[in-house]
């Protein structure tokens, strides 16, 4: 090998490393992180009633157990953004939130969780079925759809511990065609389901109070 090659070896190589430790520099892409905000529904004019109330944290349909944004353009499908992300697991937030706005309702005791180590009157179960943007032609949506059970605690027959079982829905239209405004939506989603699920659980715990006394 003559002196020009072994030359233009040397400058190819030192090249290539050079190359190397600038992309080893040039930080990745930044990725946007998402989570819900919104205010607890006020429930006013309801007596408070004295159960405690624990959450179970909620599992997630396995199309949704991640923390990436879903997405749905199609039908039979589905895609994730590379870029934006939940902060949490769709099972995290919606289990946060509901217990965030039954304890704000001040309608009972207690809201628990799982490590709390408080008897409870009454437990629920939940899983959130549906945690999706659905991107139409003329505008994107938020979907949302969890189903819980209530369960008496402590009820020697099995066949009397599930007070009611039932799923909410919620779709939102998104104000414009991006994960901000999905995550705009999605808050609005979950303000109404929790709305409806505390409405629910305080009628059927209510009403079973009366009768027992």
């Amino acid at each position: 090998m003559n002196t020009i090659v072994k030359t233009a070896v040397v400058f190819a190589f030192l090249a290539l490393f050079a190359v190397g430790c600038l992309g080893l520099k040039q930080p990745g892409r930044k990725i946007d992180y998402y989570t819900l905000e919104y205010d607890s529904p006020e429930i006013t004019g309801l007596k408070p009633i004295p159960i405690i109330i624990r959450l179970e944290r909620f599992t997630v349909a396995p199309l949704y157990n991640s923390n990436r944004i879903v997405y749905k353009e199609k039908e039979f499908r589905r895609d994730t953004y590379l870029y934006h992300k939940w902060r949490a697991n769709p099972g995290d937030l919606v289990t946060y939130f509901l217990a965030r706005d039954l304890r704000q309702t001040d309608l009972f005791k207690a809201v628990t969780g799982v490590s709390f180590t408080i008897p409870s009157s009454y437990h629920i179960e939940g899983i959130v079925d549906e945690f999706f943007e659905e991107d139409e032609e003329n505008s994107w949506k938020a979907v949302l759809s969890v189903n819980i059970t209530l369960i008496i605690d402590n009820e020697p027959d099995i066949s009397k511990r599930v007070v009611f079982q039932k799923r909410y829905n919620a779709v939102e239209e998104c104000k414009k065609k991006n994960p901000h405004a999905l995550a705009e939506g999605m808050s609005a989603a979950m303000f109404k389901i929790s709305q409806k699920i505390i409405s629910d659980i305080y009628q059927h715990v209510a009403k079973r109070s009366f009768l027992s006394r």
